[in-house]
């Protein structure tokens, strides 16, 4: 059999760990009741499937084990696993994973004086 390809339309892959979260049991977005595969989904309104911009998965565990928190990586950069605590901010977690959703942070200033 021949090995075949398949397209998608991937920015970023978040990888999450599905024993943390399981462990957590949410934690995550404003009332605290997601996993954070559900809350980094909902702010950064990625879709479903191969045609969305973000892919947010959870896989098998990374062996880091934190207490209270999930481990999660952006799959452009495996060298930096990020120890995400409960009720972290999700502006900051997409942030720390160099993620990015088209968002402005605040109008650019412009100087007095300078071209």
């Amino acid at each position: 059999m021949a090995i075949k390809s398949a397209k998608t339309g991937w920015r970023d892959m978040v990888l999450i760990c599905r024993k943390c979260s399981k462990k957590l049991d949410g934690g995550f977005g404003p009332d605290g009741d997601k996993s954070l595969k559900k809350a980094l989904r909902k702010y950064l309104k990625a879709g479903k499937g191969r045609k969305a911009a973000l892919a947010v998965k959870e896989t098998d565990c990374f062996d880091v084990c934190p207490k209270n928190a999930v481990v999660a990586v952006n799959a452009a950069n495996p060298k930096a696993l990020l120890i995400v605590p409960a009720g972290a901010d999700l502006f900051e977690v997409k942030a720390r994973l160099g993620l990015d959703d088209d968002r402005r942070l605040k109008p650019s200033l412009k100087v007095v004086g300078e071209p």
